[in-house]
């Protein structure tokens, strides 16, 4: 069962927007793309009876509309009984519209303004899903036909062995062999479901995780081991390593994958507001919480919640995760009634919590029902095979994004991004990346003195002896001079690190770096 790309080219597209602008935009886009049956429409009212006179394989949608907006219009479809899976493309500029948006029934969403090339990938991949579960609904009902056909050759067989006794042994070898196929026809579907399955998966959950290394071979491989279980699983490793795209790919790989993932970062969320962040609140339940808040965990709730850096949760609200974990139950704060909830845990941490555990500032019980399937992202110097991929992913990406016509990278920028030992990881990559595209003036990349890769190959001159924690000390402390001790803001060294503001404080700890 295999989908063309002549049947994509065919698929039947709606764009659903009232500014003619961006329905030309996109019409243009989808055309030079090759798509052959594209419509469009600036009334959202009219949408229903579009749909029902022409069954789209795809509806891209602007949420913000007059007299129908996006999300009425999805109530609309929903209530109308639309065929099956319909895939909805919605356009927002406000992100806070993205997670309600999925929630309503999308399956996607763009951000404004729109990334041309991002356009086309998610158009794409909706499309081929679209189209791989109308082979198989269509599958299903050839299927279904033939069982139907068959059950009532069986009835007439049962009707014959009544009346004729005499050919009772014939009729039950005929019985025993219909039932026979009957159930080599639900084994076919079956085995088909399951092929579909694991192909759609093989070509939509990666789709994030560049590389080919034997490193990152071994994370596919437990990915797809842990994924359709509700084991939690624990991510360890360096900041900027990729944790998070890990998450979403353990999420999409699960039997939760059409149910939301759900992010928190413990580090980023203040400590006298992440308990009412995580679990919710009622109206007045502290000073200023002027109405109810729903809780991460109940959005979550038959979907999955990931807890980004879980060791900066405060040691206080630790327990009260572990009753989650454990019980599966809460209360929103303010509130006697306890809440049931269904929640697969991820969390992921760039700190050693068994190192935690011990200096007292992570709880051991914790730590054990967090660590039942740890997953260890290895740091981008010991992947260095894969850093010519993730140059070419980011050079493409920041050449869209900037306009810029960058088509090469000279062995020797190659072999400088190879040799620097990158502590900030994929993140640090891709800014060096970015900053090189925006200098970089002709046809070919340019990696000039102020990107840390050519500061560390001057630094390591002569210095081979150094141990990788001595290079990290000297690399942060140079940067924090050139910087006048300055770590947060535009000119501040986490920034020319690619590293978050706090994790880089916890590195200078770590290396017994002191500000001047």
């Amino acid at each position: 069962m295999i989908i063309t790309e002549a049947d994509i080219r065919k698929a039947n597209i709606l764009i659903v927007d009232d500014q003619e602008a961006n329905v030309l935009l996109l019409e243009q886009l989808l055309a030079e793309a090759g798509y052959t049956s594209v419509a469009s429409t600036r009334n959202p009212q009219e949408v229903c009876a579009l749909y029902r006179k022409n069954h789209y394989d795809l509806l891209l949608l602007d949420l913000q509309m007059p007299d129908i907006d996006g999300f009425q219009l999805m109530e609309d479809l929903k209530a109308m009984g639309t065929d099956g899976y319909l895939p909805i493309l919605v356009i927002t500029a406000h992100p806070s519209h993205e997670l309600r948006a999925l929630q309503a029934g999308a399956k996607d969403f763009i951000s404004k303004p729109f990334a041309l090339l991002e356009v086309k990938t998610r158009i794409r991949n909706l499309l081929e899903v679209r189209l791989l579960y109308k082979k198989l609904d269509t599958y299903n009902t050839v299927l279904e036909q033939k069982v139907q056909e068959r059950t009532g050759d069986l009835l007439k067989a049962n009707a014959q062995l009544t009346q004729e006794v005499g050919e009772r042994k014939k009729a039950e070898e005929s019985l025993q062999g219909a039932y026979a196929e009957i159930k080599e026809l639900k084994n076919r579907l079956q085995a088909e479901n399951t092929y579909l399955r694991h192909e759609v998966d093989q070509r939509h959950n990666f789709g994030e995780i560049i590389g080919q290394s034997k490193a990152l071979a071994r994370i596919f491989l437990l990915v797809e081991q842990v994924a359709p279980m509700k084991a939690t699983v624990l991510l360890m490793g360096e900041t900027g390593t990729g944790k998070g795209v890990i998450a979403q790919a353990i999420h999409s790989s699960s039997t939760r994958k059409d149910r939301a993932l759900i992010t928190v970062n413990c580090a980023s969320l203040p400590a006298n507001l992440i308990e009412s962040e995580l679990f919710g609140r009622e109206k007045g339940a502290f000073t200023g919480s002027t109405a109810r808040q729903i809780g991460r965990f109940e959005l979550a709730d038959g979907g999955t919640i990931f807890l980004d850096e879980i060791g900066e949760m405060p040691l206080e609200l630790q327990a009260k995760l572990l009753r989650v974990i454990q019980d599966g139950e809460f209360e929103r704060l303010g509130s006697p009634r306890t809440i049931k909830t269904d929640v697969r845990i991820i969390a992921a941490s760039n700190r050693n919590l068994a190192e935690e555990v011990r200096d007292g500032r992570f709880r051991e019980d914790l730590f054990y029902r967090l660590n039942v399937f740890p997953i260890t992202v290895p740091p981008l110097r010991q992947r260095k095979a894969d850093i010519p991929l993730l140059v070419n992913y980011f050079l493409a990406k920041f050449n869209m994004k900037m306009g810029k016509k960058i088509k090469s990278v000279s062995p020797e920028t190659l072999d400088l991004l190879q040799g620097y030992h990158w502590p900030g990881n994929v993140r640090e990559l891709a800014s060096v990346m970015e900053r090189s595209v925006i200098i970089s003036r002709g046809s070919t990349l340019e990696v000039l003195d102020q990107c840390p890769a050519n500061l560390h190959k001057e630094e390591a001159a002569g210095r081979e002896d150094q141990t990788l924690a001595e290079l990290e000390h000297d690399h942060i402390l140079l940067l924090l001079q050139k910087t006048a001790g300055r770590i947060e803001g535009k000119n501040g060294a986490a920034i020319l690190l690619g590293l978050n503001p706090s994790t880089l404080r916890a590195r200078m700890r770590k290396l017994d770096i002191l500000r001047k």
